[in-house]
């Protein structure tokens, strides 16, 4: 029997050590907007993102990615100290194939390079494979931003496929790769991260 769409909790969803999930609230808008009107941060997003952005505009954004928005479930990324990093969210939902697209972007710039984009996607994973029963999580991400392709390795994403000269940046062309991870190769990874926590080796200081 299809599960059908599932509500996530407007509070936070879901954390990893160093970050928490939560939705987005009005108070938000000016980060964002400020985000997405920073080149350094947007050049490897959506081709939406090359144009200026009005706080209208991204306010529109805001409320159509709701949390009753079934086909996308976008999260504010907060540390621990509750301050507002970024956004992460699964998009176009699948709710028959069980699948969706990751896509995550850390808008603060003096929290890059720092673990923070690797514990989002772990906690996003988490909410997509242990609370939605998603089968499939997969994204697009392009050759030339290196430093999104380790994180996505480094979190077990696998490369499935590749879309030749397929962006457009800088006066040249570049190849989107294609990652995936299934639920099951989640579970299993899983598994052994906690099996090597709970080893004295694991547990030594």
């Amino acid at each position: 029997m299809n599960q059908g769409p599932q509500r996530i909790p407007s509070k936070a969803s879901s954390a990893v050590a160093g970050v928490h999930l939560r939705a987005f609230e009005k108070e938000d808008l000016d980060r964002i907007v400020r985000w997405v009107n920073d080149e350094a941060i947007t050049r490897f997003l959506s081709d939406a993102l090359i144009y200026p952005v009005s706080r209208a505009d991204e306010a529109r954004w805001l409320e159509s990615v709701s949390m009753s928005n079934h086909r996308d479930k976008v999260f504010a990324v907060e540390t621990e100290g509750h301050d507002l990093i970024g956004s992460i969210g699964l998009h176009a939902i699948n709710w028959v194939e069980r699948k969706a697209e990751l896509g995550v972007m850390i808008g603060e710039k003096r929290y890059w390079n720092r673990g923070y984009g690797s514990a989002a996607v772990n906690a996003v994973l988490r909410i997509a494979f242990e609370k939605m029963n998603l089968n499939r999580v997969f994204l697009r991400v392009h050759e030339n931003n290196t430093r999104a392709i380790r994180v996505y390795e480094k979190c077990g994403f696998q490369r499935e496929g590749l879309l030749r000269e397929d962006h457009y940046f800088g006066r040249r062309y570049y190849d989107t790769i294609l990652m995936g991870m299934l639920r099951k190769e989640y579970l299993s990874r899983s598994s052994h991260l906690n099996e090597a926590n709970s080893s004295p080796q694991g547990n030594s200081s």
